[in-house]
């Protein structure tokens, strides 16, 4: 006898299938997209370089709740709980101040053998890494500037960072056999109306190229570009703006990643992708959830989240994005935290891949404006849950509120006795 999973999900089939949704390949196209969680939900973006120094550049973690890791060991021990909750094959996505070595380094030192023991644990998991330079919480950030800087001194120590960052992601495309995306995000900014906008841009721009000058091999690392609108420190100006990445990504063939916490809290990412997708190859996203400004939330399923998804999908574009996570919040269960946020975003995407969008975009064409909101507004109500519940249990994660379980017993067994 069929269990209930099974049962579910083969009624909800012949309802998708009845109009038109290739269930199978919807699940294959699901489990073939990896989403790249990231390491700092995991412990509040300290790292391990040190781990104790207080943040800076706009970033900000709230909450106490008990268990954060504090030793590489004990990121990846946690890390590893999290992606066994989780359906599919994902990645994971480190910052340079996680750097695993007893040697007493700063970010223009950094080497691939600091990072050998993440490599090695990647590898046991059959999972790829991707890459962020960390132009934060350092001494070096100074007036609230990194590499658009006015002193030489300070770009020049920021410059080696990147071109070091550089060869790490190079480094894990290399050793896993998958891509490394290496984020730079530069916190760069005035707190107050500058007079001058244009020379830290200028500045900014010289030295990503100087960091950018050597060609690395593109299936081996490929970087990206993230620009933001404002910051704890620079609500005034943010050099890296949207419009500057978008400028520079274009321009110098980068690929431009688009936060969807980095901008005014009445724009959505997902209404930018389709217009950046005719100028550039590639995508990357940082899948957030902003409250009133880049809060980095954890992801729920809000409209927001589910109209990414949707945009990606309706455009074919899925080959051409690739999906990550940011946020962090230490007042919750840091795991769950990570469960909660890369489910809801495989469960958007898997949403998008149920709807019949061949048939819509039709209607659409046949100037039926009617029928196509009565259609996406009844599609809504589809047994989309039924088809994730199905997913969950033929990749042996649990199903339901099942994981929440896992959780609270890894909470009681390991997180609680740190």
């Amino acid at each position: 006898m069929k269990n209930n999973v099974e049962k579910r999900f083969e009624d909800a089939k012949m309802e998708f299938e009845a109009i038109g949704v290739n269930v199978d390949q919807a699940l294959q196209t699901l489990k073939e997209t990896e989403i790249s969680m990231h390491c700092w939900q995991g412990d509040d973006v300290k790292g391990f370089l040190s781990p104790d120094g207080e943040l800076t550049g706009g970033i900000m973690s709230t909450g106490d709740y008990p268990g954060a890791a504090h030793t590489p060991e004990q990121l990846r021990q946690d890390a590893t709980k999290a992606f066994s909750l989780i359906p599919g094959k994902q990645k994971f996505n480190l910052h340079a101040i996680y750097a695993d070595t007893d040697e007493k380094i700063d970010l223009d030192q950094i080497e691939p053998k600091h990072f050998a023991k993440w490599v090695e644990w990647a590898k046991e998991l059959e999972i790829g890494l991707d890459f962020n330079p960390t132009f934060f919480s350092h001494p070096m950030y100074k007036n609230g500037y990194t590499l658009a800087h006015p002193e030489k001194e300070v770009r020049d120590f920021w410059i080696e960072h990147g071109k070091r960052s550089r060869k790490i992601s190079e480094y894990f495309g290399k050793e896993l056999g998958k891509t490394s995306y290496n984020n730079f995000w530069v916190p760069d900014g005035s707190k107050d109306n500058p007079i001058d906008r244009l020379s830290p841009r200028r500045r900014l721009m010289e030295s990503l190229d100087e960091i950018f000058s050597e060609k690395l091999d593109e299936n081996n690392t490929v970087e990206t570009v993230e620009s933001k609108l404002f910051g704890v420190g620079a609500e005034a100006y943010t050099v890296g703006s949207h419009e500057f990445y978008m400028g520079y990504g274009v321009s110098r063939g980068k690929t431009i990643l688009l936060d969807a916490g980095h901008f005014h809290p009445t724009e959505v990412i997902s209404n930018k992708i389709s217009s950046l997708a005719l100028f550039v190859p590639h995508l990357m996203l940082h899948v957030s959830r902003p409250i009133r400004w880049d809060s980095d939330h954890v992801v729920i399923m809000d409209d927001e989240l589910q109209e990414i998804m949707k945009e990606i999908v309706r455009g074919n574009l899925l080959d051409r994005t690739t999906i990550g996570l940011d946020f962090f919040d230490g007042t919750i269960n840091r795991i769950a935290a990570w469960v909660i946020g890369t489910r809801n975003t495989q469960k958007a995407l898997l949403k998008a891949l149920l709807e019949p969008t061949d048939d819509l975009k039709k209607v659409e064409l046949d100037y039926d404006y009617t029928k196509r909101l009565v259609l996406t507004e009844e599609y809504k109500d589809l047994p989309f849950g039924a088809v994730w519940d199905y997913y969950c249990y033929k990749e042996g994660v649990p199903v339901g509120l099942d994981w929440y379980e896992e959780v609270k017993k890894y909470e009681t067994e390991v997180l609680s006795k740190r």
